[in-house]
């Protein structure tokens, strides 16, 4: 199990507690995540952070799809990742109609099929294999459309970014489970409980089957909140402290889709009991 601290989105004014990430940038928190609604961006406040930390992984939980050309996502990922030493971590999601038609001002359309086609042109960004073409349902590049100025030709990004910067989706129903196992590297889910890890299982074994019959052949890392209480330990009083951050966030591995280790975590209590977690969970290699 890993864990990694939640700084999430703004209210009215913008805030983060530097102190409390570098603090657990020095504990081995394997990473930091924002996020964004219809107010502070993910991207902007994790270039901050990456500057002023060390070994921290940074990861967006999450950019949402219809507010970015994949291409875009793709081309600041592999910046942020750049900047950063290869600590960006890529989180994204479909977001919800009301965001997405009352914010974005496009149609939410069918959230697989674009999530889908998303990926594909993101991962095919980061591998300039060849200049970026593709005709999808729902992204088309070059633009081909009938006001097109035809001037439009494929191109490869100027950019050499590593192919492998991990993409972690957010999804909770049965579908959005199967695909996040079957196209991505991790999954955020936004509601779970590790006692109920039988409801997922099935969604996460279908995702993973191996096209030539072999059964499951991914591992997806399962990004799971829980809730961190840290009274007169020295430790994770900073935890306390910061009402931004009282959730963080653990890490659940998923070996060929079945949960090597979970656990349901709530630190109440004394200095002992706080130290004993920290030195069994705050210095696993990232």
């Amino acid at each position: 199990m890993r864990l990694g601290l939640n700084i999430g989105y703004s209210r009215s004014q913008l805030g983060i507690d530097l102190s409390l990430v570098q603090h657990a940038d020095r504990l081995g928190f394997h990473s930091v995540w924002s996020a964004e609604a219809y107010g502070s961006d993910a991207v902007s406040p994790l270039c901050w952070i990456a500057a002023q930390t060390s070994r921290i992984k940074v990861g967006t939980a999450i950019m949402q799809i219809p507010a970015r050309t994949p291409t875009l996502t793709a081309t600041t990922a592999m910046t942020i990742d750049q900047l950063s030493g290869g600590r960006f971590i890529l989180g994204l999601g479909v977001s919800g109609p009301q965001v997405v038609e009352g914010w974005h001002g496009v149609a939410f359309g069918k959230p697989l099929a674009k999530t889908r086609e998303y990926v594909d042109i993101v991962r095919m960004v980061w591998r300039r294999e060849r200049p970026v073409e593709h005709k999808g349902e729902y992204y088309q590049i070059p633009y081909a459309g009938p006001d097109a100025t035809g001037l439009g030709k494929p191109l490869k990004s100027i950019l050499h970014g590593r192919a492998d910067i991990p993409i972690y989706l957010a999804a909770i129903g049965p579908k959005n489970v199967a695909l996040a196992a079957e196209i991505a590297d991790g999954l955020l889910p936004v509601f779970f409980s590790p006692d109920r890890m039988a409801v997922f299982t099935p969604s996460l074994d279908a995702g993973a089957v191996d096209p030539a019959g072999d059964g499951p052949d991914a591992a997806c890392a399962l990004v799971l909140g829980i809730v961190l209480i840290a009274r007169a330990d020295g430790t994770f009083a900073r935890l306390k402290a910061c009402p931004h951050t009282k959730c963080g966030w653990a890490f659940y591995d998923i070996s060929r889709n079945r949960a090597s280790h979970w656990c349901s975590m709530r630190i109440c209590g004394n200095r002992t009991k706080g130290e004993s977690f920290r030195r069994r969970h705050t210095r696993m290699p990232a």
